[in-house]
């Protein structure tokens, strides 16, 4: 009897795919390494953690643990639809932003149909793609972000998805409220834009996304409560659509798919504007933390609009970001090597506080010296 399994996946794609590769998590570190004092700046998390407001409000719902969350999220729905002037129909819930792109490729790409993305965006968007036996189009990037007009020329009678991610992950980089107008009249009604804002928070003031929804049928906004928010580890996102297109996906939409301390805590979470603020006053001050210090080295790095920064540790040859990777793991500083965005000579850095960044800059000296 043949020992090798016979059972093929259902389509191409799926053998192809590379495994998104998170953020190496703390206590791997410490288990390889022993170590026991670690900054972690890997995975672009809040380091304030969330708001005391969703800290409590999870706290009581633990009273209900074992019941099963409400399947239409009406409580978390509710508050998003107040926030963004928006009817609760226009609103799919998702675990994670992740989860709501997912189900965008499953609801509207077919297989052999193809789907647009930039040239150093988000892993995600080529892997949903690839699972679903759908092309992908990789479009080169302009300055490390989106060229919006190559994109929209890249659209072919066979696109059903352009994903765009603003502020763009890992580089930072954005496009303006302009040059987005000009992109979305390029693009046939029937192509389906998903506006990926999982860093939006940060930098408000560049970009407000929500006055195209009622214009442009055709657009899906994705924004999550894992960064800006602090909620990572409960995973819960939301998309913004026309009640048509949030139809379909909700139908897709696993039932429970967000649970019942994520319904909770994203609610009260959304609901504390002063915790976001501090949030983006922290970011800001940090990141000019880390540009002074990559200034004093005689780095560069890509000017970022969120909430990490990613430099340019190769500026002679000698580097590669898994070397330096590697080599700051060894001094209990974790951050993400970018060499799979086609990025091989620059590192990605969160922010973090004060003392964290200060550190990573003193290991950093250290390693390249």
């Amino acid at each position: 009897m043949n020992s090798l399994s016979q059972i093929q996946p259902a389509n191409v794609g799926i053998a192809k795919i590379a495994p998104y590769q998170a953020g190496k998590p703390i206590d791997e570190l410490k288990r390889e390494l022993g170590l026991t004092d670690i900054v972690k700046l890997a995975s672009n998390e809040n380091p304030l953690g969330c708001s005391p407001q969703a800290s409590a409000a999870m706290q009581a719902e633990l009273a209900q643990i074992g019941r099963y969350p409400d399947g239409n999220g009406f409580v978390l729905k509710a508050a998003i639809a107040d926030k963004f002037a928006v009817e609760m129909s226009q609103i799919t819930l998702g675990n994670g932003s992740n989860d709501i792109l997912e189900l965008v490729a499953r609801t509207f790409i077919a297989p052999h149909q193809s789907a647009v993305y930039s040239q150093h965006a988000f892993a995600v968007y080529p892997l949903v793609v690839q699972a679903v036996g759908a092309i992908g189009i990789e479009v080169p990037a302009q300055d490390f972000g989106h060229d919006l007009v190559a994109m929209a020329q890249a659209v072919r009678e066979d696109t059903a998805v352009v994903f765009l991610a603003n502020p763009n992950n890992p580089t930072g980089t954005c496009f303006s409220e302009a040059a987005f107008a000009a992109f979305m009249q390029q693009i046939p009604s029937n192509v389906l834009v998903v506006l990926d804002e999982a860093y939006v928070e940060y930098f408000p003031e560049q970009f407000n996304s929500l006055k195209f929804l009622p214009q442009y049928p055709n657009l899906l906004i994705s924004r999550t409560f894992s960064k800006a928010y602090g909620l990572a580890a409960l995973r819960v996102g939301f998309g913004l659509a026309s009640s048509q297109i949030s139809d379909l996906i909700n139908r897709v939409r696993q039932p429970f798919n967000v649970n019942s301390l994520a319904l909770a805590g994203a609610a009260a979470a959304l609901a504390d504007e002063a915790f976001v603020e501090r949030s983006r006053v922290l970011n800001r001050e940090g990141m000019a933390q880390l540009e002074a210090g990559f200034t004093a080295m005689g780095l560069t790095w890509i000017p970022s609009r969120a909430n990490f920064i990613a430099v340019k540790i190769d500026q002679a040859g000698r580097h590669t970001s898994q070397s330096v990777f590697q080599a700051l793991l060894q001094k209990g500083v974790i951050v993400r090597p970018v060499g799979g965005y086609q990025m091989p000579e620059y590192i990605r850095v969160s922010i973090g506080l004060p003392e964290e960044n200060a550190r990573f800059l003193t290991a950093l000296a250290e390693v390249l010296a």
